[in-house]
């Protein structure tokens, strides 16, 4: 009896310390991401000199199109263009002196996702921009918009656009006068599905042996276990079988592609780089903007993928203490959250502790 005793005493200091362990490490990894700033939803297109300073004159307009589906397929998940895609896009070739008027397959007001965590000042901007919102909830249908009004065109990413860009013929024609003429397409996220099922003028379809970027396998299944069962195709998936060169770049991390007047992007976060690409290949130099914060925990992230942790310390010291550049320490966080879900305990400790040193240089930033 004592004996049996003494282990249930062992084991319950052992869970008490257990839990006091777990609640420390959520009470340090909470001070380690700082206060949202409040002001910065009430952010107007004013605010920000990119698009407020040295504007550029017209240089002519660019279609951005976006999905109509609301929900994925027979389930109850619901879906729509991602914001911020849409916006950062929309944002970078105004600036660079284009219109852009917006377009879905049904027209009239498409179905949004809003990512309140990943959203940025561009992103309220764009919520609180009169004209951009009217575009959005007025979009044009796409059989009514007139191709050779516009200089490029965009397709912007949503999980709804797996459902309804593949089969659409007017996305089909569009796409395939504009590259058979040399005109510009970008698509990011799962907006290459939009070029998927397009066919050349040879009979050859489009994307044979482009090289090109998209949402990956690995991107999708580790937020949507059952994504095979959901869509009618992977994206990664549908590109290889219509012989393209598909480059995957690591989880979550910018990446794109350019194959002469075809530019792709891997996800949300490859979306500034290749707009300010569409606008090179427009044949203009692209605008100075000030880097975001978020691209810039991107490029230390990338880093760390790349040559370790250490290499990585001594980018974000750089950036905070002598550079004076701002850093996104909750998607360095994000990402070691992401390497947790995925069973990588090293990664995730790694990258915490890059979140931890970010925080201390931010702090002697400060001092300085």
């Amino acid at each position: 009896m004592f004996k049996k005793y003494r282990i249930l005493k062992w084991v319950s200091i052992f869970f008490l310390c257990l839990i006091v362990a777990i609640v420390s490490f959520g009470l340090w990894f909470k001070s380690l991401i700082p206060p949202r700033d409040v002001k910065i939803e009430s952010t107007l297109v004013e605010n920000l000199p990119y698009l407020s300073e040295d504007v550029v004159p017209f240089r002519g307009k660019i279609l951005a199109v976006v999905t109509s589906t609301a929900v994925m397929g027979d389930t109850d998940k619901t879906t729509g263009y991602e914001l911020s895609e849409l916006a950062r896009a929309y944002y970078t070739f105004q600036a660079n002196g284009f219109e852009v008027d917006i377009a879905s397959p049904k027209g009239g007001n498409p179905p949004v996702v809003i990512d309140d965590e990943d959203m940025g000042a561009y992103d309220f901007a764009f919520l609180n921009d009169s004209i951009a919102q009217y575009k959005t909830k007025h979009t044009i249908k796409l059989e009514n918009v007139v191709p050779e009004d516009y200089e490029a065109i965009f397709f912007a990413g949503g999980k709804g656009a797996m459902f309804d860009f593949p089969d659409d013929m007017t996305i089909q024609s569009i796409v395939k006068d504009y590259y058979q003429s040399g005109k510009v397409i970008g698509a990011v996220c799962h907006g290459p599905a939009a070029l998927v099922n397009v066919t050349l003028d040879n009979g050859r379809p489009l994307l044979e042996q482009k090289s090109v970027s998209g949402f990956t396998n690995k991107e999708e299944l580790l937020l949507i276990a059952e994504a095979k069962s959901i869509f009618p195709f992977l994206l990664q998936d549908k590109m290889v079988k219509q012989g393209a060169r598909f480059n995957e770049g690591p989880m979550y991390l910018e990446k794109i592609s350019q194959d002469k007047n075809l530019i792709t992007g891997q996800n949300p976060w490859s979306t500034w780089r290749l707009a300010e690409s569409m606008i090179s290949q427009l044949g203009y130099r692209p605008k100075h903007r000030e880097i975001t914060d978020e691209e810039n925990a991107i490029q230390i992230l990338s880093i760390y993928e790349a040559a370790g942790k250490e290499k990585a310390r001594k980018m974000i010291e750089t950036m905070l203490v002598k550079e004076k550049k701002p850093v996104d320490r909750v998607l360095i966080a994000k990402h070691g959250l992401l390497a947790a879900m995925k069973g990588e305990v090293g990664q995730f400790y790694h990258l915490i502790r890059l979140v931890s040193f970010a925080k201390k240089c931010e702090s002697k930033y400060a001092d300085i």
